[in-house]
């Protein structure tokens, strides 16, 4: 069947969208079914000039919701956050490299699978939480922590 007459859901996604869907085909509905809550990439990150590394921190963003891990003011966030990064399929390649391992755009683009606890998997939006791989209670304001004091929060593991 062509994926452009697949039946549509009560949210507007076309089932198992993310399995045979390339990134660039799909509607805005699906890309932003895509993201499973996590929060992660609204952690503030360090990356080293020489080397590229990219690692995490404990500090949030200012506008993300340490309870719900979604952005508090999502539809102008560049507005207040001028240096937020609006992922799409058209920068993905970019920005792929610094997202969270488990963020469901990056595995997507590289051609893996979601997890069992990804929303549109489990077909519940708090498995994200439940599986514990959310950053839920555990982030620290960024207006908290001075910049030159965010290394003292550099998450050591994988994310």
């Amino acid at each position: 069947m062509d994926p452009r007459q697949d039946p549509i859901d009560r949210n507007g996604l076309r089932p198992r969208f993310w399995e045979r869907i390339p990134l660039t085909k799909l509607t805005p509905k699906e890309w932003e079914a895509l993201c499973d809550g996590c929060g992660k990439c609204c952690l503030n990150k360090l990356e080293d000039a020489d080397t590229g590394e990219v690692v995490f921190t404990r500090v949030a963003c200012r506008l993300l919701d340490d309870e719900t891990c979604r952005c508090a003011h999502y539809d102008v966030r560049k507005t207040i956050v001028p240096e937020c990064v609006v992922l799409k399929p058209t920068n993905i390649a970019e920005i792929a490299y610094w997202m969270p391992a488990s963020c469901a755009y990056r595995l997507l683009w590289e051609g893996r699978s979601l997890f069992d606890w990804h929303p549109l998997v489990s077909g519940r939006p708090d498995s994200v939480h439940e599986a514990g791989v959310s950053v839920q209670g555990w982030t620290v304001p960024e207006f908290d922590v001075p910049v030159e004091e965010w290394e003292d929060h550099v998450i050591e593991e994988e994310l």
